[in-house]
């Protein structure tokens, strides 16, 4: 005998109650009745204050149309600033060119009458010292430590070297790759190689760009600018040597001045060229500085 159970009995399920899910998903009625309930609330409610969506979107279009004003005001008074500073840059700029123009030209007065007075005090000097045998000579010894100290201008037959920064835009030079960033510049230390390569193939009087050297002059760098004495010089860079011109050349030639400047040439595109000048006039050096040493005094015992 078999007993049969109510389907209304506690306790007992169907065999086909895991089944349910998949019947009310193929019947539409998944979702709970209470989510569309709620569901219907909030349409009712939205339709009592005019609809979410077109509010929201009058007001996200209300804040981009704001932000979009802002950033055109900002925009609009940074370029007035600019185009109002303009003007006011122009001014200082031309001011400051003005002025570094009336500081050289008045700086190159001031050298052109040093060296006017220094041609007279010589003048009065010869004169005075021609009259008697003992002035005779000391002014032959002062010409000696003149021409030494280069405190006196010289002239006489020489030797002009000329270095020059590469061409700039030029597709034949080679690149530079580890001699200067920029592409075949003149250091300082490149005329210092020449200089000191001239004074030992027996030059008598070296002049850079017309600034003679002498025993203590500096050739440094500030910037990206070559200063000898601190006095900068502009390309391109003419050292003129003073000396037997045959002599000068034969000595200075494949020197290790001479092939060091002719590699910078080669591999790097830099001006390097010589010439002979059979009448040269170096200016005398400014004033120098002297420096001496004096004996210790010895400590009693």
């Amino acid at each position: 005998m078999i007993a049969r159970q109510d389907d209304d009995a506690p306790g007992w399920r169907r065999p086909d109650a895991s089944m349910s899910l998949l019947a009310d998903l193929f019947a539409g009625e998944l979702l709970d009745p209470g989510y569309a309930e709620a569901a219907a609330r909030r349409a009712r409610r939205a339709d009592r204050a005019g609809g979410p969506g077109p509010r929201r979107g009058r007001l996200r279009g209300g804040g981009v149309l704001l932000v979009l004003v802002l950033t055109g005001t900002l925009i609009a008074v940074a370029g007035a600033q600019v185009r109002r500073s303009e003007p006011v840059a122009a001014e200082q700029r031309s001011r400051l060119v003005g002025e570094i123009g009336a500081r050289t030209a008045e700086t190159d007065g001031l050298q052109r009458r040093l060296d006017r007075l220094r041609a007279e005090t010589e003048r009065q000097r010869a004169a005075a010292l021609a009259r008697s045998d003992d002035g005779r000579r000391a002014r032959a010894r002062l010409a000696r430590a003149a021409a030494a100290a280069a405190a006196a201008p010289v002239t006489g037959e020489g030797l002009v070297v000329t270095l020059d920064d590469a061409p700039r835009g030029d597709p034949d030079a080679p690149a530079a790759r580890d001699h200067a960033a920029a592409g075949g510049r003149v250091y300082d230390q490149d005329l210092q190689v020449l200089v000191n390569g001239l004074w030992a193939a027996g030059a008598a009087a070296i002049a850079v760009n017309g600034q003679r050297l002498t025993a203590t002059t500096a050739i440094r760098t500030a910037g990206e600018a070559i200063m000898v004495d601190y006095r900068p010089l502009a390309r391109p860079y003419e050292v003129t040597a003073l000396g037997d011109t045959g002599g000068l050349r034969d000595a200075f030639a494949d020197s290790a001045a001479d092939r060091r400047l002719r590699t910078l040439k080669e591999r790097f595109g830099i001006g390097y060229r010589t010439r002979r000048a059979p009448d040269v006039r170096l200016p005398a050096a400014g004033p120098v500085r002297l420096r001496y040493a004096v004996p210790r005094e010895e400590d009693g015992p």
